[in-house]
């Protein structure tokens, strides 16, 4: 029997693995790798010189010998998950009504009904999020606000955008988030809020925070972006008196493709966030639509374009349905990885805080000094080996736009950047994937 001529569309997260096992069975043969960015493409072909790369699917669609058509999806989705999704959102091309609308409100209350909290406005990212609260709270030019440089980028750039400083604070060690104390060490008088994020889906210990702020007059809010399905204490990161945004970007658990959600207790502040979302008009497009007569809307302040469409609000809704069981199975496979590891010398693996329970957005460990390969030489070492790994979270302060800014002293940030990695974590992971990470990152700890 003949090997089936193959092609793979998408050469992101998951489609080196999907080239990798296309290549070493003979009942397939690796015709093509589709990408958009033809430089993806060539590396998850690597030295597989008989498979050729392009950007353009018609490529594929003219030559006779591609059979069979695998297409690697976003590594925190299950197939049937996808489907469903893709379903979700032609009926809603089919409605007519593409833009923000009656799905997006759907969305909002089930979010918020998923988190336990009163009222959800879905925004364009996590990023447009943080700025829509930032100005609806007044923050702006002579404030400052504590943000972690542990942290990608945006959760600094955001106070920025209204004029105010980025004060960057310290993290604790092993959960990777700021904590009373090390707000503590830089607040001032000009403090006039606090960005806290929970990282890498690690839920903050909220308590002390909340009361430092609280004496101090300043406001808080939460940077959910990779914490959707966190605890803290007995309920879901998101429920609360703070501010609290999420994203939706594709690295996360649920995704919109981009998207993001603000939650609140406060439906007075919700509403004041969804008109400004939408360059603060009196009434949206879709009520304007909706009414029998001519209605005209009214702009009486400046707003923005941060608005979610129905489409992707079709594709969460989807999702979050399915949620629970992608978290169950993620903490699965998190603590198998725990097991794995647990004999490495030099590594220290993510594991629940006292006070929450971590979603394992992401599963970060730290290497110590113990360990006798440096991170980057084993990103270097397991891309070798087909596995997809990367840095742990970036040092904001570090990059070339933040290296004159106010900090304190930022030695367990610095620690973290250098020395933590993220090993691969998916929906679809199987235990031999798995295993094969855990072997690779063993035998580089035993000098093999």
């Amino acid at each position: 029997m003949n090997p089936v001529g193959v092609a793979v569309i998408g050469a992101g997260y998951w489609g080196p693995n999907l080239v990798r096992n296309f290549v070493a069975t003979e009942k397939t043969d690796l015709r093509w790798v589709c990408d958009l960015s033809l430089e993806r493409a060539r590396k998850a072909v690597g030295a597989q010189s008989q498979v050729q790369v392009t950007d353009d699917l018609a490529d594929i669609l003219r030559d006779p010998t591609v059979e069979a058509v695998a297409i690697a999806t976003p590594p925190s989705t299950h197939a049937s998950v996808a489907l469903q999704c893709l379903s979700a959102a032609a009926a809603t091309i089919r409605s007519g009504w593409v833009a923000q609308g009656p799905r997006v409100a759907e969305f909002e209350e089930h979010f918020a009904d998923y988190v336990g909290t009163a009222s959800g406005v879905a925004v364009s990212s996590c990023t447009t999020g943080l700025h829509l609260v930032l100005h609806a709270l007044g923050i702006g030019r002579g404030d400052e606000v504590i943000v972690p440089s542990l942290s990608f980028i945006a959760t600094a750039n955001v106070p920025r955008y209204v004029g105010a400083e980025p004060v960057f604070a310290d993290v604790d060690p092993i959960t990777q988030n700021v904590t009373a104390e090390t707000i503590a060490a830089v607040i001032t008088e000009r403090t006039a809020a606090v960005i806290a994020v929970h990282q890498v889906g690690m839920p903050l210990d909220l308590a002390e925070i909340r009361r430092l702020c609280t004496e101090r007059g300043v406001k808080l809010i939460e940077d959910a972006a990779c914490a959707t399905g966190s605890v803290y204490g007995d309920k879901m990161v998101g429920v609360g008196p703070d501010a609290v945004v999420f994203s939706f970007h594709p690295r996360k658990l649920l995704t919109t493709g981009e998207g993001g959600m603000v939650v609140t207790s406060d439906e007075s502040f919700a509403a004041r966030l969804r008109t400004l979302r939408q360059h603060a008009m009196s009434l949206s497009a879709f009520d304007r639509h909706d009414k029998a007569a001519s209605v005209f809307e009214e702009y009486p302040e400046l707003g923005f374009n941060f608005r979610m469409t129905d489409i992707q609000a079709a594709i969460g809704i989807v999702q979050l349905g399915k949620f629970d069981e992608m978290i169950r199975q993620r903490r699965e496979l998190a603590a198998r990885y725990g097991e794995g590891l647990a004999n490495v010398p030099g590594i220290r693996t993510p594991v629940d805080p006292p006070h929450g329970r971590t979603n394992f957005q992401s599963y970060s460990v730290v290497l110590s000094e113990e360990y006798p390969v440096q991170r980057d030489d084993l990103i270097t070492r397991l891309h070798e080996a087909g596995i997809s790994s990367r840095r742990g979270v970036m040092a904001a302060h570090r990059e070339p736009t933040f290296r004159d800014q106010p900090r304190g002293d930022l030695p367990e940030t610095e620690m973290l950047a250098d020395t933590a990695i993220i090993l691969p974590l998916y929906y679809d992971m199987t235990e031999a994937d798995l295993n094969r990470v855990v072997d690779t990152m063993a035998s580089a700890a035993d000098g093999e």
